[in-house]
C-alpha cells in the first residue's frame, strides 16, 4: 500500500463525507461590559445571561461557538455584513432590525425602566442610554435631553458621578441597577415604560445568509426551554423569571 496516498485518501473522505469533518466554530457577537446580561467577571471570566443561553444553544446544536465582544452599536451592522453568525445580545424585534439581519423566534420579552433620582419623570434632567439601543432612538425621538454612553456600565459610573440624572434601560439592566450596593443608596427609583416602541420581542440577530441557523437556533431555544436549562440560566442571573 502506498501510505501516503492512503492518507490523503482518509483526509479527503473526512472533508467531504457530513460528520467526519470538525464542524467550524460559530462566531457570536456578545456585549461585554451590561450587567447582568454579558459581562467579564472579577475572574475575567465572560459570563451572564445571554453568554450562558449562547452556551447553552450552542451545545443543544452540537456546535462549538466563539463569543466576541462587541458594542450595542455595532452588532446589526456588524452581523448584517456577515461579521458574525449570531448575535448573542438582547435586540428588540423592530421592523428596522428585521430588515436587515434575520432573527430568530422569541426568546424572552422585555420592557424599558425609566431609572432616576427622586422627583426626576421620566424626559426630565439628563437620561443616561446606550448608543445604539432603542431607547437612545426613542429618547432622541421625544426630545429628550440624552447622554449617549458605549455599555451600560459606563451609566452606571455616570449615575455615580452625577452625570446624569436618570436612565432609560432594559428592565433586567435596571434591577442589577438597582441592586447594586454602590447606587442603591441612592434613591434611584424605577418607572415602568409602557410604550410599544420599548417592549416586546427579545430576539437573537442572525446572519441574513445563513436561514439554515435560524431554523436550528429556533430548535435549541425550544429544547432549552423544555429541559429546563434556559430556566436555571435565568435564576443565576436575574431575581424574576423571564417570560
Amino acid at each position: 500500500m502506498n501510505f501516503p496516498r492512503f492518507v490523503v485518501a482518509l483526509a479527503l473522505l473526512a472533508c467531504c463525507l457530513p460528520g467526519l469533518a470538525a464542524e467550524k466554530a460559530l462566531r457570536v457577537a456578545v456585549l461585554n461590559h451590561s450587567p447582568p446580561m454579558s459581562y467579564t467577571d472579577e475572574a475575567g471570566v465572560l459570563t451572564g445571561f445571554n453568554v450562558e443561553i449562547m452556551y447553552a444553544l450552542c451545545d443543544a446544536m452540537g456546535v462549538k461557538c466563539e463569543p466576541v465582544p462587541v458594542t450595542l452599536e455595532r452588532v446589526v451592522d456588524a452581523v448584517a455584513a456577515g461579521e458574525f453568525d449570531f448575535a448573542a445580545v438582547s435586540l428588540l424585534a423592530t421592523p428596522e432590525r428585521r430588515a436587515r439581519v434575520l432573527m430568530s423566534k422569541p426568546y424572552y420579552r422585555s420592557i424599558s425602566v425609566w431609572f432616576a433620582r427622586p422627583g426626576i419623570a421620566p424626559g426630565e434632567g439628563r437620561a443616561g442610554v446606550v448608543r445604539g439601543g432603542v431607547q437612545a432612538r426613542h429618547a432622541q425621538a421625544q426630545g429628550w435631553k440624552a447622554v449617549q454612553f458605549g455599555s451600560h456600565d459606563e451609566i452606571a459610573t455616570a449615575l455615580l458621578a452625577s452625570t446624569v440624572d436618570a436612565a432609560l434601560l432594559p428592565m433586567a439592566t435596571a434591577v442589577a441597577l438597582q441592586q447594586d450596593p454602590r447606587i442603591n443608596p441612592l434613591g434611584f427609583a424605577p418607572t415602568l415604560l409602557r410604550d410599544p416602541q420599548l417592549a416586546g420581542d427579545v430576539c437573537l440577530g442572525i446572519n441574513p445568509r445563513m436561514p439554515e441557523l435560524r431554523a436550528r437556533l429556533n430548535d435549541a431555544i425550544d429544547r432549552i426551554k423544555r429541559d429546563g436549562r434556559f430556566d436555571r440560566i435565568n435564576s443565576r442571573f436575574i431575581p424574576f423569571r423571564l417570560q
